[in-house]
């Protein structure tokens, strides 16, 4: 779909650098979600450096998962943000 995620990196302060299948790209503050239910294990860093895709979503390895739906309306322009 035009709205799926392609491509997505942790980077610093628990944000995650996401690009969409429909060329959007940007950050996306994962903050907000770190105090609740199965979202609570991304505070551990080493955990939250595993994310991944899956079916068009921000994905974890313990079911964790963000709709590419979500991500488009919390993505923030991140132009001055170095992403490796």
């Amino acid at each position: 779909m035009d709205g799926d995620v392609k491509a997505v990196q942790a980077i610093s302060d628990y944000r995650i650098h996401v690009e969409l299948a429909n060329g959007r790209k940007g950050c996306f503050d994962m903050k907000p979600y770190l105090d609740f239910g199965v979202f609570q294990e991304l505070k551990t860093l080493t955990y939250f450096g595993q994310v991944g895709i899956q079916y068009g979503a921000v994905t974890w390895p313990n079911e964790q998962d963000i709709a590419a739906e979500t991500l488009g309306a919390g993505l923030v322009d991140d132009g001055s943000i170095e992403v490796r």
